[in-house]
């Protein structure tokens, strides 16, 4: 189990039951995005924030949470396109170190993409977070991850706009705020040149009816605006593949 040997996992399987097996194989068989957290998340006493489950719209399923800065990583990983899967503390990853001692690490989130890749990640809420542990911890989960042509990352947070801005697209996520039949196009025609969002909505019909329908939109990468500042009634929206002034980052 020495990093000379390779590393291990563990994780639970369909039923429950704890399986332990060489990291390599693993990676290469195991469907970790349907499995269950082989830990749970640590309740923090004092800390605002607990664990809880967010809805995918990528997956239709929930996945387990265990932080504000993990849920806003989900929101980012969960629009991207590229990204099949995602499941929280799915796999325990076991090594020794340098003096033979057993090590292991549970990354918060993994990530399949559509190539069939992973990303085992972790979500800190400051770049310190963790400690030394962590460091030590991070270099030995990337290693892990290139041997098998995966990743390894610890994500970094996003500025406070960008994080409100997908936080309030993620609210209309599911599929039932698309509207009507016939209200996709109205929408994708009132914002074929960039327009700011309210005289986008109000040339496709009622507002009210109209803009959930334009922020399903936002989310789903239909559309696309600047999402490094805020997101208010004059920014502007247009067609998806739109470089508007100042688009970067996270935009939509």
């Amino acid at each position: 189990m020495d990093r000379g040997h390779g590393f291990e996992a563990v994780f639970l399987d369909p039923v429950g039951q704890a399986v332990r097996q060489r990291w390599a194989d693993a990676a290469m068989t195991v469907a970790f995005e349907e499995l269950p957290p082989v830990s749970a998340f640590p309740v923090i006493p004092g800390r605002r924030w607990g664990p809880g489950l967010w809805w995918s719209a990528t997956t239709g399923r929930h996945v387990a949470a265990g932080s504000n800065a993990m849920r806003t990583q989900l929101t980012v990983l969960d629009r991207d396109p590229d990204v099949t899967g995602l499941a929280g503390r799915p796999v325990r990853l076991l090594w020794r170190d340098g003096r033979g001692r057993v090590r292991s690490w549970v990354p918060q989130l993994f990530a399949r993409y559509r190539d069939g890749t992973g990303l085992l990640a972790d979500c800190p809420s400051h770049p310190e977070a963790g400690g030394e542990r962590a460091v030590q911890a991070a270099e030995a989960v990337r290693a892990a991850c290139e041997e098998t042509g995966w990743a390894y990352r610890r994500l970094a947070p996003l500025d406070e706009v960008s994080a409100a801005n997908l936080k309030w697209l993620a609210g209309y996520r599911h599929p039932r705020n698309a509207g009507r039949p016939g209200l996709r196009p109205a929408v994708m025609a009132a914002f074929a040149r960039p327009r700011p969002l309210v005289e986008g909505a109000e040339a496709a019909g009622d507002p009210i009816e109209v803009l959930p329908a334009v922020f399903h939109a936002l989310w789903h990468g239909q559309l696309t605006a600047d999402l490094v500042t805020p997101l208010h009634e004059r920014a502007l929206v247009g067609p998806a593949g739109w470089s508007g002034p100042g688009k970067t980052g996270v935009a939509g």
